[in-house]
């Protein structure tokens, strides 16, 4: 059975989605997989256990230059490839015109099916037009997680239960562990953002108990934060230089644990099975946080959380560790 999933962006969202990967290989042991993705987060995709071929999609490229030869020939090039295979199931998982037209594109056997929620969810992203890209649709809970709901698609599409939490596989080499931990501080949510004071007194405090402190940077302005960060934190405080997501995974897959924003850093943390503290200035926890672990947990929502509440949350899985924490 060949399989292709469609799953666009962002970059949180691509992450939650890898455990239909695992679910599949479990319930369908012999289905070759297939992924289209946009071309920035292909390099995280091409690590997921499983996945045969990572077709990159430009869209937000080619918008910027819809009309000139050259996009048009990469446009071409893509859905020739896309076409080259025969599915016999394809599943849009991002429910989303943009996602719907590519998965339509793609050629089906006989037998075949293109197959995408029935409904919409509760804060989840879905355009009801896409609809009439597929030919079978799986109706949704009104509130679910985003994880449990891409799942809950690719399982009522191909008719299998689900069994098992979540399963993340992923091809990345784990260096020696370090007593050190990630503050995720980036968004593109202002709604999201969490106080610089807030993060140089938590970095303060990882500091004094002995945990380097590592800032990552994808932008001019997270970069200005995370020098300023630094500095207040003081000498176990490294800036990372600007490195391709695939960079940061490797090299959070060093680290004891994550304190982050709700980020696509925050949940290739969860894929990476990290100690993890995800801040949530938002109600939003109940539908993008981690759930299953208690090494792996949410804190905040109402309102943002104090330094205290992030803290606390940090000593909690910190206790639950499933691995010994380096010295």
């Amino acid at each position: 059975m060949r399989i292709l999933v469609v799953k666009l962006s962002s970059l949180g969202d691509v992450v939650q989605a890898m455990p239909v990967v695992s679910d599949l290989r479990a319930a369908l042991p012999q289905a070759r997989i297939d992924w289209v993705v946009e071309e920035s987060f292909a390099p995280l995709v091409e690590c997921v256990v499983g996945v045969e071929r990572v077709l990159r999609f430009a869209g937000r490229r080619w918008r910027k230059s819809w009309l000139d030869a050259a996009t048009r020939a990469e446009r071409t090039a893509f859905y020739t490839a896309l076409r080259a295979v025969e599915y016999d199931a394809v599943l849009d998982i991002q429910g989303l015109i943009k996602s719907g037209m590519v998965a339509r594109k793609a050629r089906i056997s006989a037998q075949g099916f293109r197959a995408t929620y029935g409904n919409r969810s509760e804060e989840c992203g879905y355009e009801w037009p896409t609809r009439f890209f597929a030919n079978r649709l799986v109706p949704m809970p009104r509130r679910v997680h985003a994880v449990q709901r891409y799942r809950v698609l690719a399982a009522g599409a191909l008719g299998y239960e689900l069994k098992t939490p979540p399963v993340y596989q992923l091809r990345v080499e784990r260096p020696a562990p370090v007593r050190a931990v990630v503050l995720a501080h980036g968004t593109t949510r202002p709604d999201n953002e969490w106080p610089q004071a807030h993060w140089a007194a938590i970095g303060q405090r990882l500091a004094a108990d002995g945990f380097q402190v590592w800032l990552p940077h994808a932008s001019d302005t997270e970069l200005r934060l995370a020098t300023a960060l630094a500095t207040a934190i003081g000498p176990k405080a490294r800036v990372w230089p600007r490195l391709s997501l695939a960079g940061v995974l490797r090299e959070m897959a060093a680290a004891t644990g994550v304190i982050g924003v709700d980020s696509g850093l925050s949940h290739m943390a969860v894929a990476l099975d990290l100690l993890h503290v995800q801040i949530f200035s938002y109600p939003r926890a109940w539908r993008a946080g981690p759930v299953g672990h208690a090494h792996q947990v949410p804190v905040g929502g109402e309102r943002a959380p104090s330094v205290d509440e992030v803290w606390a949350a940090w000593q909690g899985v910190l206790a639950a560790t499933p691995r010994p924490v380096p010295a």
